[in-house]
């Protein structure tokens, strides 16, 4: 017999996890006369096998900006293209505008939650930054532990020294960004208050 608090740790999934998993149904738990879940070895062992996803085809599309937005559409023909070629239909497009080094775009921690809960068989995406700018590796556990076959297509390789530089360029592009809209948001404040 374990806790919650034990079998999550076990299994590698939050207490919170598991108690989404109960409430739909994903990993029944049992419970005590005090109505505490807890969890045997059956469950152990059906939780630890590697699940295979029967769900959908999910292409993912990202860009930074509303500037950027019109690169979305270029990013979804390169997939469907991709598509085409395998002969796979139905897929569900993701277009999301937010910077890569944020991970709590709404869009993207939705697509992590159905991947989570073995909704999505595939996942497929233009580039790996498209997904995030750093945690890609976090993203494909995540994949590989529910089943979910993920498929970047660009699997351009750089050197340590590239990969850093385009780091290093993305962290300064995304605080200067933040920096000048403070800059406009402190310029529109002190006009407001003089004309206030």
């Amino acid at each position: 017999m374990y806790t919650a608090a034990k079998f999550a740790k076990l299994v590698g999934v939050t207490v919170k996890t598991l108690q989404r998993w109960d409430r739909t149904g994903r990993l029944t738990a049992l419970r005590t006369e005090t109505n505490r879940r807890y969890y045997t070895d059956e469950h152990l062992q059906s939780t630890l096998k590697t699940p295979t996803a029967v769900g959908k085809v999910v292409c993912y599309c990202r860009v930074s900006s509303q500037a950027q937005r019109p690169d979305l559409k270029n990013q979804r023909a390169v997939l469907e293209e991709f598509l085409a070629a395998k002969g796979i239909a139905n897929a569900e497009f993701i277009e999301e505008i937010g910077g890569g080094l944020n991970l709590t775009r709404p869009l993207f921690q939705q697509l992590l939650f159905d991947i989570d809960d073995g909704k999505v068989a595939t996942l497929v995406t233009a580039h790996k930054d498209r997904l995030c700018r750093f945690g890609i590796e976090l993203v494909q556990a995540i994949c590989t532990r529910r089943g979910c076959e993920l498929l970047i297509l660009n699997q351009e390789r750089l050197s340590p020294e590239q990969e850093m530089i385009h780091d290093l360029l993305a962290i300064v592009h995304c605080f200067s960004s933040r920096l000048y809209g403070l800059r406009n948001y402190r310029k529109s404040l002190k006009q407001a208050l003089k004309e206030g």
